[in-house]
């Protein structure tokens, strides 16, 4: 049995804050309300204008290689070689110019020698890239220290733990360690930053479940479902088809208590009804006069229309932005996450349909933002994508398997898109970054990523230092893709 070092106070944190929310288990609890920190308009202070960070997890990890690709002839032949198998489930993908070929893009800042395209699903997001508001961040995982590959193989240099499991690298990204972290970088910018929100409780929020992302040692992670605020259940309407149990239900769960226990579970649950009363209200509504309802996208394997799950999370996070007035926040760090990233089998198929929701999910989220209730807030507004690690270049015959290194996009209008920032790796095998089977030792560390857009985002040198623990270690601490 696992032993767990929790204080009764953190115990009754977690537990009481699940209880008060209704539906025990649901994703979209308000689950770890900032009990510390639920302010007035009085506490805040300014912070130089409103900013939102937001981090789209790709969970199961991204196929890189099929996502960012290398074009020019030298690696084109190794791609086509390694990734076209005799199996029906080839995974390499068709060149510029053919029929759904991949699509070129032409960076500002050249590599000698190398040409580069997207997946052909990613076609609105290459418009987005040739606009200036997206940029590619090539080769990134979690290091400990520079790494080489004789080091690596050595191990003569700290590495990072547990490497090519899913959930222990996806804590990786998001917490520096593996599986069982409690707080992450996310949080950890929140914690420093939310004094300039008028309400504290509202400064990291997640509208896709819990994510150690946006845990921080004293700001928690605020959860929404699609609709916004999840209400206490019952308080409302009729209740066992009584329309005044309401306020006796209320009246039972928010008093107060000489016993602990209840004592504690009560402030839980008046801050929990509190911070709905607020965040309801402060929303814009969806569709209508409010944020724009994503329209469906078209998979490409098919040529359906479906429903984006990814676009409804951003809607939601576009409707709390636009309430950032009257919720008086200055900063604010966002989660949201797709899955099905695990392309071990039918990657081809599977990979396409995925690379057609993102780029249509961030298309509609960088609209809505140009215009976000006649404001325009893409400067103030950066998104990033993140992943377990990459996959394999080698392919199992329809799939890939785990890898490390990986690239990246970061979308908004303060970015310095149509880059791709860090030496595009070779492609192919046994090269100077192949730790096995095409997995690429990263060249930039997350720690580098994450304090570019923590540099962005308002934090000082000296904060830097304390929410990204490595980043002494690395002599790049600002990689340049943010103005």
């Amino acid at each position: 049995m696992t032993k767990v070092n929790a204080s009764r106070r953190q115990f009754l944190r977690y537990s009481s804050a699940l209880g008060a929310a209704g539906t025990i288990g649901s994703a979209s609890l308000p689950f770890a309300l900032n009990l510390a920190t639920m302010g007035s308009a009085a506490a805040q202070t300014s912070t130089g204008g409103y900013k939102a960070l937001i981090c789209l997890f790709l969970y199961g990890a991204n196929d890189h290689a099929n996502t960012v690709l290398a074009t020019d002839s030298t690696s084109w032949t190794q791609y086509t070689t390694v990734r076209t198998t005799n199996e029906a489930g080839s995974i390499a993908l068709p060149p510029v110019g053919s029929n759904g070929g991949v699509l070129p893009i032409t960076p500002n800042t050249t590599q000698a020698g190398r040409s580069f395209a997207l997946h052909p699903a990613l076609g609105s997001l290459k418009t987005l890239f040739d606009s200036g508001r997206v940029a590619i961040v090539s080769n990134v995982g979690p290091l400990i220290v520079p790494t080489t590959l004789q080091q690596y193989k050595a191990a003569s240099v700290p590495l990072p733990p547990k490497l090519f499991s899913h959930n222990d690298q996806q804590s990786l990204w998001q917490a520096y360690a593996p599986e069982g972290a409690t707080y992450g970088w996310g949080g950890r910018m929140g914690d420093l930053l939310a004094a300039g929100n008028a309400y504290p409780v509202f400064t990291a929020i997640s509208a896709s479940g819990n994510a150690v992302f946006l845990s921080g040692r004293t700001v928690n992670q605020y959860q929404v479902s699609a609709s916004g605020a999840v209400p206490i259940g019952g308080l409302t309407g009729a209740l066992f088809g009584s329309t005044t149990a309401g306020n006796p239900l209320k009246s039972i769960i928010t008093t107060d208590s000489n016993n602990l226990f209840q004592k504690e579970h009560a402030n839980v649950t008046n801050r929990s009804i509190n911070a709905q009363s607020l965040l309801s209200p402060a929303m814009a509504p969806a569709g209508g006069t409010g944020v724009p309802n994503p329209t469906q996208y078209t998979n490409p394997n098919t040529g359906a229309l479906a429903t984006n799950g990814l676009a409804s999370q951003l809607q939601t996070v576009a409707r709390i932005i636009a309430g950032r007035s009257a919720l008086g926040a200055q900063r604010q760090v966002f989660f949201v996450s797709m899955g099905g990233f695990d392309t071990h089998d039918f990657q081809r198929t599977a990979h396409a349909d995925l690379m057609a929701r993102l780029a249509h999910a961030i298309t509609y989220f960088d609209g809505v933002l140009g215009s976000l209730q006649g404001t325009d807030m893409r400067n103030q507004v950066t998104m990033f994508t993140a992943s377990d690690f990459g996959r394999t270049f080698t392919s199992n015959g329809d799939g890939t398997d785990h890898g490390w290194g990986s690239h990246h996009f970061v979308i908004g209008g303060a970015v310095k898109g149509k880059n791709i920032y860090g030496e595009f790796p070779v492609t192919g095998l046994k090269h100077t970054l192949d730790v096995g089977s095409g997995s690429l030792l990263p060249q930039i560390s997350v720690d580098q990523y994450g304090a570019t857009l923590a540099n962005w985002f308002g934090l000082s040198t000296s904060q830097i230092n304390d929410v990204f623990p490595n980043i002494v270690n690395f002599s790049n601490r600002n990689l340049g893709f943010l103005g």
